[in-house]
This record gives C-alpha cells, sequence and structure tokens, in this order.
C-alpha cells in the first residue's frame, strides 16, 4: 500500500484530469491505472484505496468545497484560479471536513503538494484559504457540534 503522501498525490493528479476532461471519478481513477500498468511495469498496478476514497469523496462534496473556496478566495473566482490550485484545495478540503484527518497534516500536505506542482505563489494562497477554513469549521464546532460535516 502506498503512502499517504504518495496517495495524496496521485488523487491530485486525478482529480486535475477529471477537471480539466470532464470525466466521472472512476473514469479518471481508470485511466490513471491504465497509465501506471502500460508506463511502469508489466504488472497491474496495485490498489490504491486512500487516493481513490480522497477522489470520489472530494468529486461527490465538491459542491460544498467548492463553495467554501470561494467564500475564503477573496479575488478570486473558482473558474479563474489555476487548476492545479482549484484541487489541491478540494482535495485538502474533503479530507480536512469529511474524512477528520487533523487539519495540520492536511494543511501541510497540501503546501508540500503546492511547491511541487505549483510555486510559491500558489503556496500562500492555498495556505490563507485553508486557515480560513479551518478557523471557520473550529468555531463552528465549537458553538453546535453537530454542525460540522458528516464523517
Amino acid at each position: 500500500m502506498p503512502s499517504r503522501h504518495r496517495s495524496r498525490q496521485r488523487a491530485l493528479q486525478i482529480l486535475f484530469s477529471i477537471d480539466i476532461r470532464n470525466l466521472q471519478p472512476q473514469e479518471g481513477i481508470a485511466a490513471y491505472y491504465g497509465s501506471l500498468y502500460s508506463e511502469e511495469t508489466d504488472e497491474e498496478a496495485p490498489e490504491d484505496p486512500f487516493m481513490e476514497q480522497l477522489v470520489r469523496g472530494a468529486a461527490e462534496w465538491r459542491e460544498q468545497i467548492d463553495q467554501r473556496i470561494a467564500g475564503r478566495s477573496e479575488h478570486w473566482r473558482l473558474d479563474r484560479m489555476p487548476v492545479v490550485d482549484r484541487n489541491i484545495l478540494r482535495l485538502a478540503l474533503y479530507e480536512m471536513l469529511w474524512v477528520g484527518t487533523p487539519p495540520a497534516v492536511v494543511i501541510d500536505e497540501a503546501l508540500e503538494l503546492a511547491r511541487r506542482f505549483a510555486g510559491e505563489e500558489s503556496v500562500a494562497f492555498i495556505n490563507g484559504v485553508l486557515d480560513a477554513i479551518r478557523r471557520e469549521a473550529a468555531e463552528q464546532a465549537a458553538e453546535d457540534p453537530k454542525s460540522a460535516p458528516a464523517r
């Protein structure tokens, strides 16, 4: 089983592909496994359940995630954001709010993805959006524990 860090990288690549090619999550996952099989080895690629969970979850909750991003990304419409940034945010917010991974871990991983696949401007932008949503979610949970997203 791949590391969670590697699974997040794979999930980002698939979410990017789904976004620009307008694919369904399962199509993106299948295409990814197919590319691993044909490019890396003659053996079938091992399954990556965590990566699949992240892709399916981010796609399933995309509307709610996008609303949160739009509410915290001043001066940036979602459709005008760089595709990589938008999908790093989607991936991170799904994991933070629905998977329950500690926010510090999610934000750190998102910033690593931004450094690798985007750039320093993206790192600052993603950090600001995720930190604002983290604070907002913590305040909501403190006021009303039932208001947190279902996990």
